[in-house]
């Protein structure tokens, strides 16, 4: 679990690509900006890593050198509720993302976990809960035990990851922590998340179901998003507030109950809207220490 609220982009900040430095540099680059999470995008993989050992184990170590939190976004390449063949091949493709993840010592895999198709909702999570819980026996086989896998709420009505399917996962299958991502249930439940009793229901919701420690300290992904009947359409930056969810809620609960999450932005700006969210906690939690 993190030891405090955590801030870092999705993928390489533009900042970081125009210096055309290797990827294991990232963690000292993010360090200078005073974020301290990253979460590496592995989200083109086949069934093999697609990314050298000694470059992962040299992110990990720099990671570990500027106090960055590593986490891995896997394959959209995954669907655990497919036909035979496709679960078989969204599995490789998710071990091959736990293989790499454990090679950087990162915690979390997050993923997608699959789309309905012609399927009810209850078959289909079935399905995922089967095809995770075989994924979890090959990870033991290979004793990675320290990567959770991180089921992820997910943006379109299609896709298998309301809150309460991504909990339920949570629930069933071991070695596994829910990624809550914040404008995805927004995008899904069609602008759901609006005021600070909308995230507080959550979070109680999430507490009720994994206990008070999951709660604390879940993994998060937030930017603002555009969305039409299907669900999740585009990410906007976090000047752009006539979009939602707001993250003032979610900052005045942080400092309120004491959550510690790791928020990753999705924004199109990724660090610089990390930054705006790390500086907006941080000044709810400094107005309520002087309460």
């Amino acid at each position: 679990m993190a030891d405090r609220p955590r801030f870092g982009p999705a993928g390489g900040p533009s900042g970081f690509r125009v210096l055309k430095s290797p990827v294991f540099e990232v963690p000292r680059y993010l360090h200078d900006e005073g974020l301290d999470a990253f979460e590496y995008q592995a989200v083109r993989w086949g069934p093999k890593p697609q990314m050298k050992k000694d470059d992962a184990e040299k992110l990990g170590i720099n990671a570990k050198q500027h106090d960055v939190w590593l986490t891995v976004h896997g394959s959209y390449f995954v669907n655990l509720c497919g036909d035979e063949e496709t679960i078989m091949k969204s599995k490789e493709r998710l071990l091959a993302c736990v293989r790499a993840a454990d090679w950087m010592d990162a915690h979390v895999v997050v993923f997608h976990p699959g789309f309905y198709g012609k399927r009810s909702p209850q078959e289909s999570l079935e399905l995922c809960v089967k095809a995770m819980s075989e994924v979890v026996e090959s990870m033991r086989a290979l004793q990675i035990t320290k990567v959770h896998l991180g089921p992820e709420t997910t943006g379109k009505l299609s896709q298998l990851g309301s809150l309460d399917e991504i909990l339920t996962l949570c629930e069933s299958v071991e070695l596994t922590e829910p990624v809550i991502d914040w404008a995805h249930i927004h995008a899904r439940e069609g602008g759901k998340m609006k005021t600070l009793d909308d995230f507080r229901k959550a979070l109680d919701t999430i507490e009720k179901q994994l206990g008070t420690k999951a709660m604390k300290n879940l993994h998060c992904h937030y930017t603002l998003v555009e969305f039409t009947a299907k669900g999740e359409k585009r990410h906007h930056i976090m000047d752009e507030i006539e979009y939602g969810p707001p993250f003032e809620p979610l900052a005045s609960l942080i400092a309120e109950l004491g959550l510690t999450p790791v928020i990753i932005s999705e924004s199109p700006i990724l660090d610089v809207d990390a930054q705006k969210m790390r500086d907006i906690v941080l000044k709810k939690m400094e107005e309520k220490s002087k309460r």
